[in-house]
């Protein structure tokens, strides 16, 4: 396949979105793996939200925190240990919503993926779970201290299941990211969503761009019987654009894996979302053998690394508008050496 890029919606540069900061160097959804995330030359920061007993805003891959924390090492809220139905799935373990923030601040991340990042793991236990706030007050102070403003990219996550409990996403949010200076479809933000609802909530409240997230499978919770895949059809690509700026839609949609592992030819998708006007940001770029297609991964074993730099460039090529890697500083390599071709 060529590697000559297709256009960008706005003839841009695609944008690399650190997911997580750069989680693939430390742990995730800590203020440490966010500035990585900057250090490493990513355009956008990712937190992923989720809410405290409180109301606070906390960055959490999931509101379920005991593969994400030290949380079951902890005696004193052993009795916090429950079971949960969140988005039609079962959980049992440790959730934010049950704690304050100063209980969650007593608190230490761990590593989420340790067989796949033993590396990350000598990290475990140094860094606290950050709030919103603090993710925010973080790029301000690089854009003080170097005048480079990097932008943020919040998912809220599960947001009908913390609207059912009196702790919805988005009140906070935006009154935070107002405070901040974050406001308008001109400034360095997206908020994302797997759901539908929020989002179009959102476009009524708000002017800052909005994403609709797209699986390779399954549907969103709060639309049941309306599969992904459908979404991406040219009249769904159409409906999502009454409500939101782009899609972020599973890399497979983008570019299919054959049942070898391998990448098939690309489908029309990102053509089509142009179309509709939608910019495009497929996930997840990572640099492990087990998340990469078969002929980009080197080394052994599913954990040693492989040519992440040659597989976003086979995205970039499609006229994807940003991507969403846990290895920034790979991903802008990658973006930065295709634009000086």
């Amino acid at each position: 396949m060529s590697v000559k890029p297709a256009p960008t919606l706005s003839g841009q540069p695609a944008i690399v979105i650190a997911h997580r900061g750069a989680s693939g160097n430390v742990v995730e959804h800590t203020l440490e793996a966010y500035q990585r995330g900057i250090d490493y030359g990513a355009d956008f920061i990712e937190p992923d939200l989720v809410l405290t007993k409180d109301g606070v805003l906390v960055a959490r891959h999931e509101n379920e925190i005991s593969g994400t924390t030290n949380v079951a090492d902890k005696p004193e809220f052993a009795d916090r240990k429950t079971k949960k139905s969140i988005d039609g799935r079962d959980y049992t373990g440790w959730f934010t919503e049950d704690f304050t923030l100063a209980e969650l601040k007593t608190l230490r991340a761990r590593e989420r993926l340790p067989d796949v990042r033993p590396e990350n793991m000598k990290y475990d236990g140094q860094f606290e779970i950050p709030t919103f706030e603090e993710v925010l007050k973080l790029l301000k102070a690089h854009e003080a201290k170097t005048g480079e403003r990097i932008g943020v990219y919040p998912e809220t996550k599960h947001p009908s299941y913390f609207s059912s409990i009196g702790l919805a996403h988005e009140e906070p949010m935006l009154a935070l990211l107002k405070q901040y200076g974050f406001t308008d479809a001109d400034d360095p933000v997206f908020i994302q969503s797997f759901e539908v609802g929020n989002l179009r909530a959102l476009n009524a409240k708000t002017e800052i761009r909005l994403v609709q997230l797209v699986a390779d499978q399954g549907g969103p919770f709060d639309l049941p019987g309306i599969r992904y895949t459908d979404m991406v059809m040219s009249n769904g690509l159409a409906e999502i654009a009454e409500y939101a700026d782009g899609i972020g839609p599973s890399k497979n949609l983008v570019i299919p894996r054959h049942m070898s592992g391998r990448l098939e030819n690309p489908t029309s998708l990102v053509s089509d979302a142009h179309k509709a006007g939608l910019v495009v940001h497929p996930w997840t770029f990572r640099i492990e053998n087990i998340f990469l297609p078969t002929e980009f991964q080197g080394g052994d074993t599913a954990s040693a690394n492989g040519d992440i730099k040659a597989e976003i460039n086979t995205f970039l090529a499609t006229g994807i508008d940003g991507l969403f890697s846990d290895s920034p500083r790979e991903a802008s390599q990658a973006a930065d050496q295709l634009l000086a071709e």
